[in-house]
């Protein structure tokens, strides 16, 4: 006579492999088919050289911003249910957050397209009535670039961290505190390249830095934090 039985959970990761592979792909097409605008852009950290030939607006429609814009929304959803997974099971919640939910996954990805879309036309909106249409879409430029940098950058470690059991929570903490440096220097970045323009603006750019680059994100973190509680 067999006790004790207990149900046996068996976790989907089909759907996770295929997304990675997938990502990697267009991942490696890209470079393939932009080979020195790829090699410029892997140097993003340590030279600002891609910046400043890449900084002309009609690049926010190419073919290789689009391609890695996909990868940045299937990264940051990826390393986003990554981390609620993680601090909900360090954390010993009553309620674990799954890292194979699809489900979640689709939530989280479509969250983070609607966020940064409708940012960037809320962005074009006030650009317009403020006058610094010109302005805006070179910063918007600039922040679209590193923000898809990261993306590609945690693509791979997103990959380790979903196949690998028992994360500590230092170890998102320290990606969360790395990419929050990469861009506070985009930022840096950014308001060297156009200081003359800010200053000329100074209210508008201080206005628009706390209305549209601040608060959105506290209220994404808030929203996150609470869901991982």
């Amino acid at each position: 006579m067999i006790e004790h039985l207990h149900p046996r959970i068996i976790e989907n990761k089909d759907w996770a492999t295929a997304l990675f592979v997938l990502t990697f792909a267009v991942v490696a097409i890209t470079k393939s088919a932009y080979e020195t605008r790829f090699s410029e852009f892997s140097k993003l950290i340590i030279s600002d050289k891609y910046a400043k030939i890449y900084r002309d607006n009609s690049h926010m429609k190419s073919s290789f911003t689009v391609g890695l814009f996909f990868v940045q929304i299937i990264s940051f959803a990826f390393f986003i249910q990554l981390a609620m997974h993680i601090f909900s099971e360090n954390s010993k919640a009553a309620e674990i957050v799954l890292k194979t939910d699809w489900i979640l996954f689709i939530q989280i990805a479509t969250f983070l397209l609607y966020f940064i879309l409708a940012k960037y036309l809320v962005e074009k909106i006030v650009a317009t009535s403020f006058n610094i249409e010109e302005f805006v879409d070179l910063f918007n430029l600039q922040k679209v670039t590193y923000r898809t940098y990261i993306g590609v950058l945690l693509l791979p470690i997103n990959a380790v961290l979903f196949y690998y059991d028992n994360i500590p929570s230092i170890v998102p903490l320290a990606i969360i505190g790395i990419s929050l440096c990469i861009s506070i220097y985009s930022y840096f970045i950014s308001i060297k390249t156009y200081q003359n323009a800010i200053i000329s603006k100074l209210f508008y750019f201080i206005l628009y830095l706390c209305a549209l680059e601040i608060a959105p994100y506290y209220f994404l973190y808030y929203w996150i934090t609470k869901g991982s509680a």
